[in-house]
């Protein structure tokens, strides 16, 4: 496969037009109609289908389209690299991520890093749906859990620890749990309609209880309002509790949930491992959360 051939077909499908295509690259339309000819050829598929009035992808240029695209990304980085190991990092950075890391993590962050690196232009994908990074045009995942095995590279970023907190007016209202035998009379909000396991501390599995949620709300940003406004106890991770519990709006409970620590990673390719912009945000962003990092005990 010739680069300028993928360089038609992305432009081709960008526009869904030949001749679209062919002005944006400053080609003849019957040049760029060669290059998606010849592509088609290398592939030993069809990749647009040009039969109708319009152009469309085909199954397997569909399935094709975001492989050209990462190939492309890849040669044009390695060209500005090439520029000088010296060269700033720029260009277009999408990022994966979940709405509470968006919000309490990496918004904070962000006028500094662009301060620093005027040249990276910051996409944030806010989003808690699986990511399959060879075929998404995604550059770095930042995710919170487990991760299975992989060609990811995973770098963890911080330990977070789960804090069951519930209002002053709720606690006013409804009593203070001291054990976890004791939130089986209380509401409680959880992230997802199934039951959780709570613990007391430090007695931990000795006081044990599994309990349904009776309101279920999947991310920790969106539940924190509703935790605000008195409508229940909810686990929330440290780093968005620990500032409201300090100025009185949030009290921290003393029975948590079975596993009370998370994991956030900062996931990418092993192909973009030496991606100069990738690792310049994941440093930024390990250097403006390392306050929060609970250490290898939490583990």
């Amino acid at each position: 496969m010739e680069l300028s051939d993928l360089r038609a077909f992305a432009r081709i499908t960008d526009l869904m037009s030949v001749s679209a295509a062919a002005r944006a690259l400053g080609l003849p339309k019957s040049g760029v109609s060669r290059a998606l000819a010849r592509l088609e050829r290398d592939v030993g598929v069809l990749l647009v289908d040009r039969s109708t009035r319009h152009l469309r992808l085909t199954d397997a240029g569909a399935h094709f389209r975001p492989h050209a695209l990462r190939i492309l990304a890849d040669v044009d980085e390695a060209g500005a690299a090439l520029d000088g190991l010296g060269a700033v990092p720029a260009g277009s950075l999408t990022i994966s991520l979940p709405f509470t890391i968006a919000t309490a993590l990496v918004a904070p962050m962000l006028p500094a890093f662009m301060a620093r690196y005027p040249q990276v232009r910051v996409v944030l994908a806010v989003e808690n749906r699986f990511i399959d990074m060879p075929a998404d045009p995604v550059d770095l995942m930042i995710r919170v859990g487990p991760m299975a095995d992989s060609d990811l590279i995973v770098r963890r970023l911080l330990v977070s620890e789960t804090w069951l907190c519930a209002s002053p007016d709720y606690i006013a209202a409804r009593g203070t749990p001291l054990r976890a035998a004791d939130l089986s009379d209380h509401r409680l909000i959880g992230y997802h309609d199934r039951t959780i396991v709570y613990v007391d501390v430090p007695s931990g599995d000795a006081g044990r209880i599994e309990l349904a949620p009776a309101i279920a709300i999947s991310d920790a940003a969106a539940l924190l309002p509703v935790v605000l406004a008195g409508a229940g106890i909810a686990p929330l991770p440290d780093f968005l509790a620990r500032s409201l519990v300090a100025d009185g709006r949030l009290v921290r409970l003393r029975p948590t949930i079975a596993r009370e620590h998370s994991v956030i990673h900062a996931v990418y390719p092993s192909h973009r491992s030496l991606s100069a912009k990738v690792r310049v945000f994941i440093d930024a962003l390990a250097a403006s959360i390392s306050h929060l990092e609970l250490g290898e005990q939490a583990l």
